[in-house]
């Protein structure tokens, strides 16, 4: 039997009793009930009440389990810090998996105070993955919410221990739902990203290589609605020099350039005013395949000139949102890529010619979507998102 620091233990049929029978006294009390975190033979349990990143660091130091399993409800820090959860090079290989509807929000207003710049959130980042995270470690199946600009440098270095990389500005700024850092390579699927605020950038997911693209970050079957940011990328945002792979992704009601662009303010570069929701700064570079995007302020602006897209549904993104006075498009790819199978309803800003009428659909009427926004109609069969259970069928 593993030795597992307190309030960790192994689940034996006493100890199921002993948390039954303090259940039932908290409930006669008027008590809320709380579960220890507890280890079985298919890894860590967490349920609301417990802190998750107790769970990850008994998983870091244990040689065979590497799973932790995150029972249905909400979960808020209860103290100000960068992040809720975090993987560094220590949790390489752990899976973080949702079991049921789980909430993991960067908001606590119980903590936070409504005079702070960026309430209720109280996390930087909702979740962080930092430098020397491999391809063996997933985050699987939850609702990431409640990023809103919040700002601290505080524990650092016992959230990202690695200085071989220099930690700028976006390191600590962007990312409200998710931010990766260096060479990190986590796989991301079935998340839904909602709700997040950052300034300037990425209030989804924000991935920051610097350069280091021996890898990618896979995100799979992942929903990203309502996302917004001051400056680019309010869905996704892959900094200079990154990297990712985008499969089977719903992109929708997400808006960037809500305001000024304070970065280009305090260094007098060209300000950014009419970004996609996804944006690829140069030397990054993407595969998106059978993604859609749909109601957003402009869909993807691209440049890099290395991405790929596939099979991807660009239905209508002429939200009236964010900075005016600037006209929607679809997909901007001056600088290059590869583009085939894809359907655009509005337009393309294509310098090159990338993007053929032989190999793609342009100027289609908008489709009709249902509740899921999957398109309706033969003729969209094989392109854009599918909610994961028809996605294995299509």
């Amino acid at each position: 039997m593993d030795s597992i620091p307190s309030p960790l233990r192994r689940r034996t049929g006493f100890a199921r009793g002993i948390t039954a029978a303090l259940g039932l006294l908290a409930l006669v009390a008027g008590l809320p009930a709380s579960a220890a975190i507890t280890l079985l033979d298919d890894g860590y349990h967490v349920h609301p009440g417990d802190e998750i990143q107790e769970a990850m660091q008994a998983a870091a130091t244990n040689r065979v389990q590497k799973t932790v399993h995150v029972h249905a409800g909400e979960y808020r820090s209860r103290v100000r810090r960068q992040a809720l959860v975090w993987f560094n090079r220590s949790h390489d290989g752990i899976h973080l998996v949702a079991e049921g509807a789980v909430t993991l929000s960067a908001a606590n207003p119980e903590l936070a105070l409504p005079s702070e710049p960026g309430f209720p959130a109280v996390v930087n980042h909702v979740v962080y993955f930092g430098d020397g995270v491999s391809s063996n470690t997933v985050l699987q199946g939850f609702h990431l919410t409640g990023a809103n600009a919040f700002l601290t440098r505080a524990q650092t270095r016992e959230m990202e221990p690695s200085t071989a990389i220099l930690k700028n500005f976006f390191f600590y700024s962007d990312g409200g739902g998710v931010k990766v850092f260096g060479r990190s390579y986590p796989v991301l699927r079935d998340l839904t990203l909602i709700d997040n605020f950052t300034r300037p950038c990425g209030a989804g997911i924000s991935i920051q290589h610097q350069g280091y693209k021996e890898g990618v970050v896979r995100i799979e079957n992942c929903v990203f609605r309502n996302n917004r940011a001051q400056g680019t990328g309010g869905a996704l945002d892959l900094l200079v020099g990154s990297a990712a792979e985008v499969i089977n992704c719903l992109f929708v009601e997400n808006t960037s350039n809500t305001g000024e662009d304070l970065v280009a303010k305090n260094s007098g570069e060209r300000p950014f005013v009419n970004n996609g929701v996804v944006t690829l700064f140069w030397n990054s570079k993407a595969l998106f395949q059978n993604c859609t995007f749909v109601k957003n302020r402009n869909g993807v602006d691209d440049m890099g000139n290395e991405s790929t897209y596939l099979q991807c549904l660009f239905g209508g993104n002429t939200e009236d949102t964010g900075l005016k006075g600037y006209p929607r498009y679809e997909l901007a790819i001056n600088a290059g890529g590869t583009v085939k199978g894809c359907v655009f309803a509005g337009r393309v800003l294509d310098a090159q010619g990338k993007v053929s009428a032989e190999q793609n659909r342009l100027s289609v009427p908008v489709p009709q979507f249902d509740a899921s926004y999957v398109p309706q109609g033969t003729e969209f069969r094989d392109v854009g998102y599918r909610p994961k259970a028809s996605a294995k069928t299509r």
